[in-house]
């Protein structure tokens, strides 16, 4: 009981009230923060399913591009492997496919391995606007409001193409191949 024989007498700093004062704005930034587009090609659906290997001791039950995936949007939104694992659970069960998600033991264990892209901004918060993640057979890919388009269509400035990118990840081999 330390503290509680002069707590009487000893000076307390009142916790400053927050008071929002432009409402629509702070409501607005709210619903902004949730905005997500997911968007996953039949060529990644099949590649979900790790491949049979004809060596020794288990069998991965998930691809890297599974384990990828889920690693990937626990980073951007900042989530733990559990998080990570129950929002892309719910993702998955939204789009309507019955795909196996990865559990958290898994990911933990393969994500020893795993190259994050972007080490520095382990567990950040994205900026402000949507995010894009397109997951197709080459990698997975990380976008900006509005950039996957921009891309894809191609744009005529290229550097407003990755002025708003969270992070960009693709192996170098498919680097110059299309994004569909």
């Amino acid at each position: 009981m330390p503290f509680k024989h002069n707590s009487a007498r000893r000076h307390r700093i009142e916790k400053m009230k927050f008071r929002v004062t432009n409402w629509p704005e702070y409501e607005a930034g709210l619903r902004h923060r949730g905005s997500l587009t997911l968007w996953v090609t039949p060529e990644a659906l099949s590649r979900w399913q790790a491949p049979r290997r004809k060596t020794r001791g288990g069998q991965h039950r998930y691809s890297d591009l599974a384990i990828e995936t889920t690693l990937t949007l626990g980073l951007v939104f900042g989530l733990r492997l559990r998080q990570a694992e129950g929002l892309l659970e719910s993702v998955l069960q939204l789009i309507g496919l019955a795909l196996a998600v990865p559990d958290h033991t898994t990911l933990s264990r393969r994500a020893r391995t795993w190259q994050s892209p972007n080490k520095r901004h382990d567990r950040q918060v994205p900026p402000e606007g949507p995010v894009h993640v397109l997951v197709d057979s080459t990698g997975l890919q990380v976008y900006g409001a509005g950039q996957w388009l921009e891309e894809k269509h191609t744009a005529p400035d290229p550097v407003a193409v990755g002025a708003s990118c969270i992070w960009h990840w693709m192996p170098t081999a498919a680097r110059s191949l299309p994004i569909p």
